[in-house]
């Protein structure tokens, strides 16, 4: 069930009103609604998925129940293995085993050995990648005695599945989400009002900005042999456009519909593409997962402490996981690397944490030295987008080598005929928005508000893509 499909246009309003009609007085029946809905959300793709989420959530429940209740450490630290290896090997099987096997065949074969295929037609589940890493978080915090397991199995499992957030993030904390089920919750009308705003600005991220560039991407990413520079830097452009709209709008949407029902979740974007290094990108795209490879696998290395190998090491571990995690392909191995050989020369000279406030947070525009470094690091990032988007590494490469030695300034993408110029204009327009409002979590926010929620509305109507069939990118992970 898609945020942007008919099906949820009918599905959200009819929770949203039994929830606050029927169930205001009952917490308790508030939680148990929440979990039939968000099973009835998951299960809409394929029934089959719920089998695999409710062993997850019975074994990480049952782990924090018996970490709660032994002393013993080589007790506790089996207990946390089992939720390791329970949850990896589930993700390991469905996400991974045809890229292993295939990898596998394909090596033998550079060497003259060919083998039979034996890889098999694996459905994988919506959203494993989010809520696996959700309940991992739960288990390993227990295990550090940082929170306290689950007192009732309802709200823990309402945790797991909570359906705003379930199928791609935020990837929330235990010590965060979970707590806002044990509540009491009532309709709070400026929370909800905020929650449509947020809704309304993640429609327009989406089917404005992200479905609108991908016609543009699929064109040239599919004919790319064929085209000159111009056109592939174009390319590259609407691709970092697209994702960016496609996943904050999405994030955007999740955390609005969260407030619908009383709830809080975490930010998931602060406006990366007007950082000025790869690092400070980084701390403001796909929050919650960065935040999670910091707590859970950064820090527990070593962090930045120690000696350049190390510090290099730790860095390079965390990005080329981080590009495992999005995919069961080696581009995203080769895109968390290029992430990675940004990051170290920042690492290097210690100034990944150079950046720490807005840009210019005082002034209307950025200064020259800003705009280039928010340049740079935009150029960057699209750089390493294109192999995020490419089918193979090797055709990523082609893609970079013919953007950079068949450049001509003549595109036909920016012609009005087949590609028409209006969405260079709207791209310019998406960023003039997103600049203005850059220290507010939405542009509906203080003068002309009902002007800017209107305007919305009318180049939603205008050149929003209105199908059942435009998918998130991030669902894939």
């Amino acid at each position: 069930m898609l945020f942007n499909s008919v099906a949820f246009l009918i599905f959200l309003p009819a929770v949203f009103m039994i929830y606050w009609s029927l169930m205001q007085r009952s917490l308790k029946a508030q939680n148990i609604f929440l979990l039939i809905s968000s099973y009835i959300f998951y299960g809409w793709w394929d029934y089959r998925f719920l089998v695999l989420i409710l062993f997850s959530t019975l074994v990480d429940y049952a782990v924090g129940q018996r970490l709660k209740s032994t002393k013993k450490p080589q007790f506790r630290k089996m207990l946390l293995w089992v939720s390791l290896v329970t949850n990896l090997v589930l993700l390991g099987f469905f996400k991974y085993y045809n890229f292993f096997v295939e990898s596998w065949i394909e090596g033998w074969a550079q060497w003259g050995v060919h083998m039979d295929s034996t890889t098999m037609q694996i459905i994988l589940p919506v959203g494993i990648s989010f809520y696996t890493f959700q309940t991992l978080s739960y288990t390993i915090d227990v295990y550090k005695k940082k929170i306290e397991p689950a007192s009732y199995f309802i709200n823990f499992a309402a945790y797991v599945s909570f359906f705003p957030q379930l199928v791609a993030g935020p990837i929330e904390r235990a010590s965060h989400l979970l707590p806002q089920f044990g509540k009491q919750r009532s309709f709070d009308f400026n929370m909800a009002k905020s929650g449509l705003y947020l809704i309304l600005w993640g429609l327009f991220q989406k089917m404005v900005i992200a479905d609108s560039c991908a016609t543009y991407v699929k064109a040239i990413f599919d004919n790319y042999a064929h085209l000159n520079g111009a056109s592939l830097l174009l390319g590259a452009i609407y691709f970092a456009f697209q994702i960016y709209g496609d996943f904050a709008g999405y994030s955007n949407i999740a955390i609005g519909t969260a407030r619908l029902f009383g709830f809080d979740l975490m930010r998931n974007f602060n406006y990366p593409y007007f950082s000025r290094n790869i690092a400070e990108f980084w701390r403001r795209w796909h929050i919650s997962l960065s935040t999670w490879f910091r707590d859970y696998v950064y820090i527990p290395l070593g962090g930045s402490r120690g000696n350049s190998y190390l510090k290099i090491r730790n860095i390079a571990i965390i990005f080329i996981v981080s590009g495992f995690w999005h995919g069961a392909n080696w581009t995203f191995l080769f895109w968390g690397g290029l992430n990675a050989l940004y990051f170290i020369p920042l690492l290097i000279g210690n100034k990944n944490r150079k950046y720490l406030n807005d840009a210019e947070e005082n002034r209307s525009f950025p200064s020259l030295k800003e705009f280039l470094q928010m340049s740079t690091t935009f150029f960057l990032s699209a750089l390493a987008w294109i192999f995020f988007r490419s089918n193979s590494i090797g055709e990523g490469l082609a893609y970079v080598e013919r953007l950079f030695t068949h450049f001509e300034l003549h595109t036909e993408y920016l012609n009005v005929e087949r590609y028409s110029i209006e969405m260079m204009p709207l791209i310019l327009f998406f960023i003039i928005i997103e600049w203005v409002h850059r220290r507010f979590e939405h542009p509906f926010i203080g003068k002309y508000r009902e002007v800017k929620v209107m305007a919305a509305l009318v180049l939603l109507m205008l050149f929003g893509v209105f199908s059942d069939h435009q998918s998130f990118i991030y669902f894939q992970f």
